[in-house]
């Protein structure tokens, strides 16, 4: 069994690393100051993780609206719009 490996020039990683900074929360300002790979990982990894809350706990929150059937018409409007998109 032969193992392949992808290899990535420098300045593709490079570019995929500024394309991550670009993606995370308030990086417009940071932009134009340099910041290691390292660290963008670590915000990019931190970022996910708190996008994964946010699902699970909308997620939670929708299942208990569903399940009361006393949705007000607040919530009503509010899961169809999430619905749609």
């Amino acid at each position: 069994m032969s193992s392949r490996r992808s290899r990535f020039t420098e300045d593709e990683i490079n570019e995929l690393i500024l394309k991550l900074q670009v993606l995370l929360p308030d990086s417009s300002s940071r932009c134009k100051t340099r910041v290691s790979a390292s660290k963008i990982l670590k915000e990019t990894c931190n970022y996910i993780k708190k996008l994964q809350k946010d699902v699970d706990g909308l997620s939670e929150r929708l299942s208990e609206l569903l399940a009361s059937r006393d949705i007000s018409v607040v919530d009503a409007d509010l899961l169809a719009s999430l619905l749609r998109h």
